[in-house]
C-alpha cells in the first residue's frame, strides 16, 4: 500500500515536472491551469471534463497536464464547499429569497436559488481563476529559473559573470578598448 502511494506520488511529481519543462511558455501553463480552475468550478455536474478533452485536443497551446491538475485541486470533496461559499455570496449580492427561512426551500423558489448559485460561483471562479494563473505562472517562472541556473553550473557558465566581466571592461580605466557611450 505505502509504495503503491509513493508511486502515485511520483508520478504526479513527474507530470508536473514535465509540465512546467514543456514546450508551452508560462503564460501558457499559467492559462491552462486557470482555465480548468474556472470550468471545475462552475456546476457542470462532471461535463467539465468533457469540455477538457474537447479544449485539449482543438487547442494546441493548452497545457493538458495543468489543465487537468485543477481537478485535482477542486475535487469533489472540496466542491462541496464551493457550492456553500457560492450560494451565500449569491445570497449576499442579490439579497435573500423571499419565502425562504434557514431550511425551509420551496420548490416554488428553486429558480430563485440557482440564481444566486450560479452568481456566488461566478465570481468565486473568477477570483479562483486570477489567483491560480497568477500562483502557477510564478511557480512555473522559478521553476525554469531554477532549472537554468542548475544547467549553468554544471556547464560551468554563468551568464551574470560574463555580463559583469563585459561592465567592468567597458568602465575600466586602465582598459585600451574602452567603449564611447
Amino acid at each position: 500500500m505505502r509504495a503503491r502511494v509513493k508511486g502515485y506520488l511520483r508520478r504526479i511529481r513527474d507530470g508536473v515536472r514535465e509540465s512546467f519543462a514543456a514546450d508551452h511558455t508560462p503564460p501558457e501553463v499559467a492559462g491552462s491551469f486557470a482555465l480548468g480552475v474556472f470550468i471545475t468550478m462552475l456546476p457542470t455536474l462532471g461535463t467539465g471534463l468533457v469540455l477538457f478533452v474537447i479544449l485539449s485536443y482543438l487547442f494546441a497551446r493548452i497545457n493538458r497536464i495543468a489543465l487537468f491538475a485543477s481537478v485535482l485541486v477542486l475535487n469533489p470533496a472540496v466542491k462541496w464547499g464551493v457550492y456553500g461559499a457560492s450560494i451565500t455570496l449569491g445570497v449576499f449580492l442579490l439579497g435573500p429569497v423571499d419565502g425562504i427561512e434557514g431550511a425551509a426551500v420551496s420548490l416554488d423558489a428553486g429558480w430563485d436559488v440557482l440564481v444566486r448559485l450560479w452568481v456566488g460561483n461566478l465570481v468565486l471562479a473568477a477570483i479562483a481563476t486570477v489567483i491560480g494563473y497568477v500562483v502557477v505562472y510564478r511557480m512555473v517562472v522559478s521553476y525554469r529559473h531554477r532549472e537554468f541556473e542548475i544547467v549553468e553550473t554544471v556547464i560551468g557558465t554563468d551568464s551574470t559573470d560574463s555580463e559583469s566581466a563585459a561592465t567592468d571592461d567597458r568602465h575600466d580605466p586602465d582598459n585600451e578598448t574602452v567603449d564611447a557611450e
